[in-house]
Parts: structure tokens; C-alpha cells; sequence
């Protein structure tokens, strides 16, 4: 056997198998464009029907860029999740792109408290983001 067939193989997602893997709902990064350039940030997540949500802290770098200070712009976001197995020469990895938005009714409230999702770096961390999807793609490699 030559070394071609043991090269990794990349191959596209479809959005059904993208949105499968993020119900697993662990450990993603947030990126976004904030006012001293690109900003990553990684959160503990979970999927609330059709969104990505996650929690952040009040007066933190994603509440104060939510307020974009363009009436009706919203701060687009990238959400990006991945499992790799460095052994095996494995993963996969998802990205969602759309807009996030702070979670502020009651009733939007009463259902994301319900989801359990607890801040990545713990805390009190109260202000729930949740990232509206436009746009989901995604990538696994497998070995050869």
C-alpha cells in the first residue's frame, strides 16, 4: 500500500448531520468582531430548538458588542464546534454563522433556564445569547 491510501478523507456535512452533532451540546467557540479587532471566546452550549445557546456574563466583551449602535444591525457571529481524535486522525467540525441576540423576555427566559446550560468558565454568568443560524456547514475526516 502506498501512502495515498492511508490519507485522511474530507468530506462535506449536510445540515441534517451538522445539526445531529451539535445536540450533543459541549464545549464550542464564539467569534465575532469587536471594537479592538477579531474576538473568540469559548462557551458551554446547548441547542434550544433551533438556535445555539449559551451564557455570558453582563458587561462582559459579548454584552457590550451585542449593542452594535446601528438601529436594526445585529452582530454577526461565527459558532464553531469540533471533535478531534489526534490517534485515530479523526473529527469533525460544524460552523454556525448568524446573529446573536441577548435573550430578554420572560417567557424566552423561562424556557432557556430550563435548558440547564451553565457558563463555561462558571460564575454568574446570567445573560443567555442565543445565535439565530443563517448559514450551517460542516466537515468530518476520516483515515483513508
Amino acid at each position: 500500500m502506498g501512502d495515498d491510501d492511508t490519507a485522511p478523507v474530507l468530506r462535506e456535512l449536510d445540515a441534517e448531520e451538522c445539526r445531529r452533532l451539535l445536540d450533543q451540546g459541549v464545549v464550542g467557540r464564539v467569534g465575532f468582531t469587536g471594537p479592538d479587532g477579531p474576538v473568540v471566546l469559548p462557551v458551554n452550549y446547548t441547542m434550544c430548538g433551533d438556535t445555539v445557546l449559551f451564557r455570558t456574563g453582563f458587561g462582559g466583551p459579548m454584552d457590550e458588542d451585542l449593542d452594535t449602535g446601528v438601529a436594526g444591525v445585529e452582530l454577526k457571529v461565527a459558532f464553531e464546534v469540533d471533535h478531534i481524535d489526534t490517534v485515530t486522525r479523526e473529527g469533525w467540525s460544524v460552523l454556525v454563522q448568524g446573529a446573536a441576540h441577548r435573550v430578554t423576555s420572560e417567557e424566552e427566559l423561562a424556557t432557556v433556564r430550563a435548558t440547564a446550560v451553565e457558563p463555561w468558565p462558571g460564575g454568574e454568568r446570567r445573560l443567555y445569547v442565543r445565535v439565530v443560524p443563517t448559514r450551517i456547514t460542516g466537515r468530518r475526516v476520516q483515515a483513508g
